[in-house]
């Protein structure tokens, strides 16, 4: 089982090997790497896909101490130095896609497009955190959590009775500890809607109409960076990639065979460079941390 190891934490990664041009995915919160198995099975060999579990899911070890989406942006780095990868393209859906956002702004020369599903620059609203903090209550105790898990699983995936059965037995196996302090770094997500014109790479942003984020918000998304593409898929919920395979797989195919996208994806390295792009990408952390840390 392959792991980036981080200061803190052993990133577990899957990479499918190959020649083609690197593609990291982040995945949802609460869920894992296995959620792009239908991408795995659809983009390779023309792509090399890496998927990755995020602190608090999967198989990742860590300290279960609190972290933050530019920690888990630091991360994906990692793996990318694992493999010796200089540029990619880095994308990811809902948590993954907060991500992604947050690793093309701590190390843009590393990211060569973006691929945003389900995704929001803003942070929560107060309502959201109220709602957040119910929810968890109730996930810690053993006697609502198996109702909550399904109803968490339609909320998230809809009326696909394999997928949900997959994931409801999954969250209920999961240790609470570990959720608890993964949803810290949901909930306390920084806005990162004024920085977005600092994104110059290509991206694209899937909408799926059902999905938890406002439609204004994603239309918001692809207005302000400005080399963005959009796309909706109506009726589909927040695991797009799951439910809509393929609308979803030809939007990224159509999206990384553009010529002027395929002209960003080159080159990889590997050794002492890529330490170094690691090191100034933590050094550019702290700085974003200390930024977004100060008090209003």
């Amino acid at each position: 089982m392959p792991f980036a190891r981080a200061i803190d934490a052993e990133v577990h990664y899957q990479d499918s090997g190959g020649t083609g041009p690197v593609v990291l995915l982040g995945h949802e919160f609460l869920m894992d790497r296995t959620m792009f198995a239908s991408q795995q099975a659809a983009l390779t060999p023309e792509f090399r896909l890496v998927t990755w579990d995020a602190r608090g899911h999967g198989s990742t070890r860590d300290e279960r101490l609190p972290f933050t989406y530019w920690t888990c942006a630091r991360d994906a780095l990692t793996v990318l130095d694992q493999l010796g990868v200089e540029r990619a393209v880095v994308g990811g859906i809902a948590q993954g896609g907060f991500i992604a956002l947050r690793t093309a702004l701590l190390a843009p020369e590393r990211v060569a497009a973006l691929i945003l599903i389900s995704t929001d620059a803003h942070e929560p609203t107060t309502g959201e955190l109220v709602n957040a903090r119910r929810f968890l209550d109730k996930w810690h105790d053993d006697s609502t959590r198996p109702a909550l898990a399904e109803h968490l699983a339609h909320w998230l995936i809809g009326p696909d009775d394999r997928y949900r059965a997959v994931w409801v037995k999954h969250w209920l196996s999961h240790d609470a500890h570990a959720t608890e302090v993964a949803a810290g770094a949901l909930h306390n997500r920084d806005s990162v809607l004024e920085r977005l014109p600092e994104i110059t790479c290509p991206t694209l942003v899937i909408h799926p109409t059902r999905s938890a984020v406002p439609r204004a918000h994603a239309r918001t998304l692809a207005a302000r960076i400005p080399d963005a593409r959009y796309l909706e898929i109506e009726n589909a919920r927040q695991t797009a990639n799951m439910t809509h395979p393929a609308a979803v797989n030809t939007a990224i195919r159509e999206f990384l065979r553009d010529q002027a996208i395929s002209r960003t994806l080159t080159r990889t390295h590997s050794g002492p460079r890529a330490s170094g792009l690691a090191a100034r990408a933590g050094q550019r952390e702290g700085r974003v941390a200390e930024v977004h840390s100060r008090p209003s």
